[in-house]
């Protein structure tokens, strides 16, 4: 197995932070690390996908190694010189600012047969046997017509019985009667009643 190596130095940005990045990308295959590089919300993951791909290119340019058995054997990351700047804080004193820089180093070597690689068309998931219908019962499905509402056999209608209505009570019509002879007797009475005064009041 041959490892081949690329260098990115004074990369601007702190190595704690190329480190958080590197740290998940050993021992994975370089056209994975390469889509994870491209899905990281970090700033760093950029400038460590550049340093893979120059790796890629030197193994594929410089070896005549193959791309697809390439996989990241290492990322280093080494402090690289401190710029030191300062801002004017509180009483007049200087706030220090120090600017980190970082030399990324990826190591790359050719592992054939360990990158499995994905067959053209993915095979079907097998079936259960329960699900499967057999030979018979596929022609004799083919062959049965297929059943529609008119086919269906429809119950009988049972027929609604009418509401028993209640039979009018014979000892409420003479007592209706009575009541309806009362109230004319009082209206005769008021009747009488008023001819007499209308009559005094003549005379």
């Amino acid at each position: 197995m041959m490892e081949v190596q690329a260098k990115a130095k004074w990369v601007r940005t702190s190595p704690r932070k190329v480190r958080l990045v590197a740290r998940t990308l050993r021992d994975l295959p370089v056209s994975e690390a390469l889509v994870a590089c491209s899905f990281m919300p970090k700033a760093a993951a950029r400038d460590v996908a550049k340093v893979i791909r120059s790796a890629q290119a030197n193994a594929e340019n410089n070896f005549n190694l193959v791309k697809d058995d390439l996989v990241i054997k290492d990322i280093r990351v080494e402090p690289g010189p401190m710029l030191k700047r300062g801002q004017p804080r509180a009483m007049g004193r200087l706030f220090s600012i120090f600017k980190r820089t970082s030399h990324i180093t990826a190591i790359v070597e050719d592992r054939p047969g360990v990158v499995k690689r994905r067959s053209a068309a993915l095979p079907r998931a097998p079936q259960p046997a329960a699900s499967r219908p057999t030979p018979a019962a596929a022609a004799a499905a083919a062959l049965t017509p297929a059943t529609t509402e008119s086919d269906e056999p429809v119950a009988p209608a049972r027929p609604k019985r009418p509401k028993a209505q209640p039979a009018p009570s014979a000892s409420k019509a003479p007592a209706e009667g009575k009541k309806t002879e009362a109230k004319k007797t009082q209206a005769k009475k008021k009747d009488d009643g008023k001819k007499d005064t209308k009559e005094k009041k003549s005379k």
